[in-house]
């Protein structure tokens, strides 16, 4: 699996894009592959305070119904309106127009909890 450059990820298989205080966020192309053909998302709402590793929503694909948690904590800005008629952008680009929302990070210190790269690749090798 190769993957971006510039991004760290829970052992729950979301990414997170730091950029200044906004923090995009999404599930990984293992995340996607394992629930399989993605139906339908809840995401969080825009103004929503959200912690760290928290639940913020579902993800329902046609094999399972998941949990969404949220890699690090603030205040919800935005949410990738797209989704909702074409939930299925997470399985065809997951690091890109599948991205599933915006967080204004209030504590820039929970990224030490995160996985780099290297790590998350290890996790899902195991």
């Amino acid at each position: 699996m190769t993957l971006p450059t510039g991004l760290q990820f829970s052992k729950e298989h979301e990414w997170v894009k730091l950029e200044g205080d906004t923090a995009t966020i999404g599930i990984t192309t293992y995340a996607q592959d394992s629930l399989g053909d993605i139906v339908y998302v809840e995401l969080p709402k825009v103004g929503a305070t959200v912690t760290q590793f928290g639940n913020v929503g579902v993800i329902e694909s046609v094999k399972a119904v998941s949990d969404l948690y949220t890699p690090i904590g603030g205040e919800v800005t935005e949410i990738n309106t797209h989704l909702d008629a074409d939930p299925a952008a997470v399985n065809r680009d997951a690091f890109g127009e599948g991205w599933l929302f915006k967080v204004k990070v209030t504590d820039a210190s929970q990224t030490a909890n995160l996985l780099d790269a290297a790590a998350y690749e290890k996790l899902t090798a195991e």
